[in-house]
């Protein structure tokens, strides 16, 4: 950041944790390591790639007392959490319980993101845009519904954690039915498809918004869009994402603005004054229909694979900034520096994902990436073995992302760099930011 954006507080180095194992968290540890206030940093459980720019330590991210434990032996001076399960479960309060600062939305305000129907009944107390929706816990009533329902696209969503994956866009209430099975009677993604949504589908451009915040200043990221479906040209099933791009030229200034004092104010205010107060990362994920924008998701941390992009293009420290939104302090910072090139990221993925797929496949060709400034690999699902190997552990497992002045050029060294890795099984979109 500017000299004016950093504080003489901040002065002294700082030992950091971040908290998870996926390329959000790779992301965040790379551009950690930039920062001149980051003495030590320490990645908890990390991955193959993060063990080059962070020291992993093997505790899960869900093993808060083993968390804990570990930031109070080893002086932990901020904790960053970065995967949802966690941020569920309430890490956030216990940290703070005892005394350790930490970034990353409470317990109550994580709901936002752990269950759906309660998001959707927050936009509605809270007049925030967003489609019809109707919630059921009893599969009989839900096929009930699509029975009498007309015909026409919908979108079933499992209401609880699904990593990305428990949502379907329906053409038909047949594809519906089928979509209400798996979650509630096959319980596909076990207790989250328990409770069930059904949303009007919407039909326009997606966008992703992510903004940082704690509690009463909101500095909005820049805007980005990722690729759910599997396959290219949408098709296919949802994902956690198979790429994204930044910034979005179409949108600027007065949709900014508008998509800012409709959803975000609202969504944030909404939580404090239902005593949920959120600091760290609100995502919204959105609709822009002819009607305006419209919310079809709230994650309570940043988006992956959006977070790539972004912090390539991110110019200031980004760890001033966590570290007073964690304070309640961040209306002290001016808004963040960006590169005005554009971001492409591409993620690789094991054969079959997001359904069943083979893990501890080898990696070939990540020592022949032209790693610099401009190109960097973020791993996501990787691990590397005792001989140095680096061998697949995941569904996405990798993501090529590239700066450009266009996003011709930004697209075209990503592909070109992916060209060269290779693993068995392996596939990707070839259509990211056409």
């Amino acid at each position: 950041m500017t000299g004016r954006a950093l504080p003489r507080m901040v002065c002294s180095t700082m030992k950091i944790l971040v908290v998870g194992s996926g390329g959000r968290e790779h992301a965040l540890c790379w551009k950690i390591a930039q920062s001149p206030l980051a003495e030590k940093i320490w990645c908890a459980p990390g991955n193959g790639g993060i063990a080059e720019v962070a020291d992993c330590v093997d505790i899960p991210a869900t093993d808060i007392s083993g968390l804990i434990n570990f930031a109070r032996e080893e002086g932990v001076d901020l904790t960053i959490i970065g995967p949802e399960d966690p941020l569920c479960m309430g890490i956030t309060d216990a940290f703070a319980d005892v005394g350790l600062k930490v970034f990353g939305p409470s317990k109550g305000a994580a709901q936002i993101e752990g269950d759906k129907a309660f998001a959707r009944d927050l936009c509605r107390r809270h007049k925030i845009p967003s489609p019809s929706h109707w919630v059921f816990d009893d599969q009989a009533t839900a096929m009930a519904f699509l029975d009498n329902s007309t015909e026409g696209g919908i979108v079933v969503k499992a209401a609880g954690l699904a990593a990305g994956k428990g949502v379907y866009v329906c053409d038909d209430a047949d594809q519906a039915r089928a979509a209400v099975h798996e979650c509630m009677q096959k319980l596909k993604f076990g207790d989250a498809g328990s409770t069930i949504v059904f949303e009007e589908r919407l039909e326009g451009e997606e966008l992703s918004i992510i903004a940082l915040t704690d509690g009463q200043t909101i500095m909005p990221l820049e805007p980005a869009r990722d690729h759910k479906p599997v396959f290219d040209g949408g098709k296919g099933p949802n994902t956690g994402g198979m790429g994204a791009f930044s910034p979005v030229d179409s949108v600027r200034g007065r949709m900014i603005h508008q998509i800012e004092g409709q959803i975000l104010l609202p969504a944030i205010h909404g939580l404090n004054r239902e005593r949920r107060a959120f600091k760290g990362f609100l995502y919204a994920g959105l609709m822009l229909t002819a009607s305006g924008p419209r919310v079809l998701e709230f994650n309570a941390r940043m988006g992956d694979p959006e977070t790539q992009p972004l912090l390539m293009r991110l110019k200031s420290d980004l760890l001033p900034l966590l570290l007073h939104a964690a304070e309640g302090k961040l209306s002290e910072l001016e808004p963040p520096e960006w590169d005005e090139r554009k971001a492409v990221c591409v993620m690789a993925c094991s054969g079959g994902y997001p359904g069943d797929y083979r893990t501890g496949v080898p990696i070939r060709g990540l020592d022949q990436v032209d790693v610099g400034p401009d190109l960097q690999v973020f791993h996501s699902g990787t691990q590397r073995t005792p001989n140095g190997e680096f061998v697949t552990a995941g569904g996405r497992v990798l993501a090529m992302c590239a700066l450009g002045e266009t996003v011709e050029v930004a697209r075209e060294r990503a592909y070109g760099e992916l060209a060269k890795i290779e693993f068995q099984g392996i596939h990707f979109r070839t259509d990211i930011a056409e």
